[in-house]
């Protein structure tokens, strides 16, 4: 995020810095009737009323286009703090992986343990046995003069060698019962190292994404301070403009200034506003369909205007997230796709990237309601994904979008598209 303090110094600065204007306006000195006419300005008034309306109207360019870089940039901010989070989902991820492998390595191991205790006790008991038989001490006078005399000493002798052959085979098992116990060991150890490594990577990744939102809390806070004083100094050149041209200006002039107004804000439902007729026409025509993706869009589509909350969101519905979102109660892209997928009876893991991989790929013009799109720093690369959104059809989205913002209707394809997943698919 390099660029911040330059995208703000090169705002704070410049041709375009809110200043109030203090130029003539109708009925002002300066733009006096002209004496005796009693019909408005002198031709000399309305000459000069001309060069200050095409003067504002450049200044209005230039206002829009500081203005719409700004924008540009708080959306850059927004979308690695997203990429944070979502690294910060794939170290937790990997971090319950690693603890259930170290689980499993830890119960073979105690099951091993448990066989070689039981090996053991089997050689004890053989040596004890043999001992008690007397045998190991076959001397000349036990073959000749032990029971039953030669005939007892073989019966002795063989006795003695199935003895010998079972110790030797218990002997064996002990072995291999110790090495497997060994081998289970090492793993474990394995296991526990891998998961107290997951553990630091997720508290790092925990660390940067916390930086990475506060950096970008502060750079839209003074983004938004600019755009407060450009979007009043843009009012006042309308201003001005509208009182020339009720005052003086021609037809086409007043067309032309209506062309040089520009929309500053994405083309997305208001927080807190309402649904208008096209999105309740749609979300009434998902909320009728039966297969899974409407289902899911339909789900997403019921939580529009729920406040974004940093890892919040799970299979039941919004939740407090962690860190920057501990104190809301909401969804992050992740979270709220996780939620509508589970209304359809699909579960995903809580992770961009994962759900990326949760199924095929279909094209643009093969999307349909559910799908789930995605947006990356790099399009080509889905290790760059930082976003991700639910396609509810007619080119638009419903989203969690970034930290202050709230679920919405956004447009759903934009210049970092990087993509789609049918998660019913994989199902």
């Amino acid at each position: 995020m390099g660029f911040t303090t330059l995208a703000i110094a090169g705002l704070s600065a410049g041709p375009v810095a809110a200043r109030p204007y203090t130029g003539p306006r109708p009925g002002m000195a300066g733009a006096r009737p002209a004496a005796g006419t009693g019909s408005g300005p002198s031709a000399r008034d309305v000459a000069r009323s001309h060069e200050r309306v095409r003067e504002e109207a450049s200044r209005v360019g230039r206002i829009g286009a500081a203005l719409a870089e700004a924008d540009g940039r708080l959306d850059d901010l927004a979308a690695q703090a997203e990429l944070a989070v979502e690294r910060y989902n794939g170290e937790r991820a990997r971090l319950a992986e690693a603890g259930s492998a170290y689980e499993a390595a830890a119960q073979r191991t105690a099951d091993a343990r448990r066989r070689f205790a039981e090996v053991r006790g089997d050689v004890a008991a053989l040596a004890a046995s043999a001992y008690q038989s007397g045998g190991g001490l076959l001397s000349g006078a036990a073959v000749l003069g032990g029971p039953g005399g030669p005939a007892g000493f073989l019966e002795r002798a063989t006795t003695m060698q199935v003895l010998a052959d079972r110790r030797r085979a218990l002997l064996q098992r002990e072995s291999a019962a110790k090495t497997v116990a060994d081998v289970f060991e090492r793993q474990a150890r394995d296991a526990l190292a891998a998961r107290q490594g997951a553990t630091q990577g997720a508290a790092e990744a925990q660390q940067a994404a916390a930086a990475a939102v506060a950096r970008q809390q502060e750079a839209v806070k003074r983004i938004q301070q600019q755009k407060a004083a450009l979007v009043a100094e843009l009012n006042a050149a309308r201003t001005h403009a509208t009182a020339l041209e009720k005052a003086r200006a021609a037809a086409l002039e007043r067309a032309r200034l209506r062309t040089q107004r520009t929309v500053f804000t994405h083309q997305v439902v208001p927080t807190g506003a309402r649904l208008g007729a096209g999105a309740k026409t749609l979300a009434r025509g998902l909320a009728r369909a039966s297969d899974l993706g409407s289902v899911a869009a339909s789900a997403a589509l019921k939580w529009i205007g729920t406040p974004y909350s940093w890892g919040g969101g799970n299979e039941s519905g919004p939740t407090r997230g962690i860190a920057q979102g501990a104190g809301t109660v909401g969804f992050d892209c992740s979270g709220l796709v996780t939620y509508a997928w589970a209304r359809a009876g699909v579960r995903l893991i809580h992770y961009a990237t994962s759900q990326y991989n949760a199924g095929p790929h279909p094209s643009k013009n093969e999307l349909r309601p559910g799908d789930l799109v995605f947006f990356a720093h790099d399009p080509a690369d889905p290790g760059t994904i930082h976003h991700v959104g639910i396609y509810i059809g007619n080119g638009q989205m419903v989203e969690a979008p970034f930290t202050g913002a709230r679920v919405r209707i956004s447009p759903a394809f934009r210049p970092d598209y990087a993509g789609a997943t049918r998660p019913a698919a994989a199902q």
